[in-house]
């Protein structure tokens, strides 16, 4: 499956793994009781054991160690599992089984503040991709009403810029529901605000379809500077065709505006 839409999320997530997990000693090589951690181990030993044979690039300890930790409940070691089948990463690719792992994140719920916060959001957007493209040869279809509404739960309620940025573009496209040019703009004005180079480039491209084309042309131009590559592509070709229809004035005084733009990625 496109994996794109929520990585920027894992590798944000991953970050706060790193911070909370110090104690696990670089120098273990066997996930045996020789390196500490067991089976019977607690889960969030197991869980920092597995992260850290996975940076080694241990990944068959990594996924018995995120095992262990999954079935005693460790909401990280499940996101964590569910990428590696998502990506086909130490496991034969599998997205049914990484769906129905996401879909275990997503109904056991969270509590305000958890520090599981950020897997659960993962996991909403992780689902909204599943149910948006459907999964070949299996019971998940696609459903866009679905996929909208989840969009929408990690849009609002955890102020995710890809999942703002998503939305969006359902918003715009009519998918899952009615299309709203003005609700889009809304959602890509947060993303963008929230660091979201791809929204930046798309919310430039509204304003300048709406006729204010220096400012259309700023923002697209913008984006540019700051996007992933992912991105890069689709949002050089949309401000190259914006360009090419307009004015030299409002190219000059685009280019112009663009260096003033503030980005601030999260």
């Amino acid at each position: 499956m496109p994996r794109s839409e929520f990585m920027s999320i894992r590798v944000l997530v991953f970050g706060v793994c790193l911070s909370l997990s110090g104690g696990i000693a670089g120098s273990a090589l066997a996930f045996d009781p020789q390196a500490g951690v067991t089976k019977e181990s607690g889960p969030f030993d197991l869980f920092k054991f597995g992260f850290f044979s996975y940076k080694e690039g241990r990944k068959n300890d990594a996924i018995e160690a995120y095992r262990y930790a999954a079935e005693k409940g460790h909401t990280g070691s499940r996101w964590a599992l569910a990428n590696m089948y998502a990506d086909g990463d130490g496991v034969p690719e599998n997205d049914l089984e990484a769906f129905r792992i996401y879909s275990d994140i997503a109904r056991a719920g969270v509590e305000p503040g958890s520090e599981d916060t950020g897997y659960f959001a993962n996991a909403l957007i992780a689902l909204a991709s599943y149910y948006r493209r459907g999964i070949p040869d299996s019971p998940v279809k696609i459903d866009l009403s679905q996929a909208r509404q989840l969009y929408f739960q990690a849009a609002s309620a955890f102020g995710v810029p890809e999942a703002q940025f998503q939305l969006a573009r359902m918003m715009l496209a009519g998918e899952g529901g009615n299309t709203s040019a003005h609700q889009a703009k809304k959602w890509l004005n947060r993303a963008r605000n929230n660091g979201h180079a791809g929204a930046m480039g798309l919310f430039g491209s509204i304003l300048f379809q709406e006729g204010q084309a220096t400012r259309g042309l700023a923002f697209m131009t913008a984006a540019l500077d700051h996007c992933l590559p992912k991105d890069c592509g689709w949002l050089q070709s949309m401000q190259e065709d914006a360009f090419s229809v307009a004015s030299e004035q409002d190219r000059r005084a685009g280019v112009s505006l663009a260096q003033n733009i503030r980005f601030s990625p999260e």
